[in-house]
């Protein structure tokens, strides 16, 4: 019957709708936003928000006062130091890449750099700034968590390396057997929809 079949199909997108959520847990969502003091900070990191260790990643950070006015870097003495998670308090940055001024998507003059992660794993990015002149803005510091994933390198190579973060690393193979399970669970259901439908079709 027709209302039957249109149930099937919802029942059809629905199954396979979850099974994509659910298998995509561990993907990076884009654009980290933090916020401090009255400055706020937009991460976007390119290829795709998904760096990857041994490649070289271009970094840039949206700064905007409140209100949402864009503080070019000519107008902060920022820094950008990158720090391996985790890190203690006196830790020296295992990176301070130096920033210039680039124009990305309506972004004109902001903070980038290109960032080349050495390993795998958990790092911190910390951009702290004040005013060059004046006090349209107060000091501030933002810190944005990257997770860094392996890099193309050879089966071997990657063998090779070790995870900055294994920590990371076990919460993150905690998700892929749940993510399994629920897609085997979501196949059975679509297998046993198909067939219900072609047993009420005979």
């Amino acid at each position: 019957m027709p209302w039957q079949s249109q149930g099937t199909s919802k029942c059809v997108i629905l199954l396979i709708g979850l099974v994509l959520s659910l298998t995509n847990i561990s993907v990076a969502s884009a654009h980290n936003v933090k916020t401090a003091a009255d400055v706020g900070g937009t991460l976007h990191i390119q290829p795709n928000d998904n760096p990857r260790a041994g490649e070289p990643s271009q970094v840039w950070i949206a700064l905007t006062r409140k209100g949402g006015k864009v503080i070019p870097l000519k107008e902060c003495n920022c820094q950008l130091a990158v720090y391996a998670e985790p890190h203690s308090a006196k830790e020296p940055a295992l990176l301070e890449p130096p920033l210039q001024a680039i124009s990305a998507e309506r972004y004109k003059g902001i903070p980038g750099s290109e960032i080349t992660f050495p390993k795998p794993g958990a790092y911190l990015l910390q951009l702290s700034g004040k005013p060059a002149s004046g006090e349209s803005f107060r000091p501030f510091k933002l810190n944005f968590e990257v997770t860094v994933a392996a890099g193309s390198a050879s089966a071997t190579e990657t063998q090779k390396v070790q995870n900055v973060n294994d920590a990371v690393e076990d919460r993150k193979s905690g998700f892929i057997p749940i993510a399994i399970a629920l897609s085997a669970l979501a196949a059975g259901g679509i297998v046993f929809v198909v067939q219900q439908r072609r047993r009420n079709g005979e």
